[in-house]
């Protein structure tokens, strides 16, 4: 998918764009009419180990995509159809086949109505109704966000490995073991504590380091 900037004209919101795509896995930046220097100093301090998706930017002057997708924080009711959206999360979960363009509008202005109509699908971040519309490289890195979030590429802490069910069973039993010891005043106010416990490492989501260290700390008193 390519993610379009159309008309910006910040070098350091086209150096964040570039940032968050390479946070993301999204290596296609398009600038249609761009009206600043995506190659400038600005923009590359902002884009930091990203430079190289604005070295391989296009600027183009014109959008020829199968699919284009278009981003607007002014939501219509249902009977607006102009500007009937779906959520970042909804459009992760769309097949979308051919050449497919995120297109991200103007600084503070966005898509206009005629531009609109020229997109197929139209997304909208729910933010506050209070302060709907946020940074163009903010929004953008929230759609991407959810849009990656969906795919099936390799993401930071996929290869985390949590407590399994026997681990976290053993963890209860030593913890019961020494509650027992503690010698409360009634199986009331011991029971409580168990399913406090209990509880705890159920929420906890304790990963297996986690958990052995626990389990080795509990041995040692």
């Amino acid at each position: 998918m390519d993610i379009i900037a159309q008309e910006w004209k910040t070098s350091g919101n086209v150096g964040a764009l570039a940032r968050v795509m390479k946070n993301f896995d999204f290596e296609n930046l398009v600038l249609l009419n761009p009206a600043c220097d995506h190659l400038c100093k600005e923009a590359m301090d902002r884009a930091t180990h990203a430079k190289v998706v604005l070295e391989k930017a296009k600027v183009v002057e014109e959008l020829k995509y199968d699919t284009l997708i278009g981003t607007t924080s002014e939501i219509g009711s249902d009977y607006n159809l102009r500007r009937n959206t779906i959520r970042p999360e909804a459009l992760a979960k769309l097949e979308l086949k051919g050449k497919t363009g995120l297109i991200i509008g103007r600084e503070g202005d966005g898509l206009n109505n005629i531009e609109l109509d020229q997109c197929d699908i139209l997304v909208t971040i729910p933010s506050s109704v209070n302060s709907p519309t946020l940074n163009v490289s903010h929004a953008a890195a929230i759609v991407m966000y959810e849009l990656f979030k969906g795919s099936g590429k390799e993401k930071l802490g996929d290869k985390t490995e949590y407590a399994t069910r026997i681990e976290k069973d053993k963890l209860m039993e030593l913890l019961q073991e020494k509650i027992k010891k503690l010698n409360f005043e009634d199986e009331y106010k011991e029971e409580t504590q168990l399913v406090v416990w209990k509880k705890l490492v159920g929420k906890g989501n304790l990963t297996k380091r986690e958990a052995m260290a626990l389990f080795g700390f509990l041995k040692k008193i």
